[in-house]
């Protein structure tokens, strides 16, 4: 652990100096186009950036909201789809109106799940749905509440 973290007792983040950031999470497509229309229609998430090389093509996607990124990697000799394994979860963004972009994503025809409410100790602590990439991957779409900015 880096010497400047503060952990609470409880293993709380407490602040600190000189943190990383988080800039971009990977994932690996077959079909990039497929997959940055799905982007762009659910997310609004455009092209930051495109590097084509020889076996592969990285993709960087973003949109005004903030500079985290997805990059779409596509390596040109795969065929088959990617196993996704019992390690990954989802990817997470927050809505101001969960219940406008859940009948934007039904009319669009991209499947979203029911939506759910989480409650604890009385309280509503999210509402959310999911939704799933052309190749898989599970988005969650949470409503702007409570730690979920």
């Amino acid at each position: 652990m880096h010497e400047r973290t503060k952990v609470s007792a409880a293993g709380t983040y407490i602040g600190g100096s000189q943190m990383a950031k988080a800039i971009h999470t990977m994932i690996r497509v077959l079909d990039l186009d497929k997959s940055m229309k799905f982007y762009a229609n659910a997310f609004d998430l455009g092209i930051a950036d495109r590097f084509d090389f020889d076996s592969f093509t990285l993709a960087y996607l973003r949109n005004a909201e903030n500079d985290f990124e997805i990059e779409l990697t596509l390596n040109k000799d795969r065929d088959e789809p990617y196993k996704h394994g019992d390690g990954y979860g989802h990817i997470a963004v927050c809505v101001d109106d969960l219940d406008q972009e859940h009948e934007r994503f039904t009319e669009l025809d991209l499947e979203p799940t029911d939506i759910t409410e989480f409650h604890r100790d009385g309280s509503l602590m999210a509402r959310f749905f999911f939704v799933q990439d052309p190749d898989g991957y599970k988005i969650e779409v949470l409503e702007r509440h409570g730690r979920y900015q």
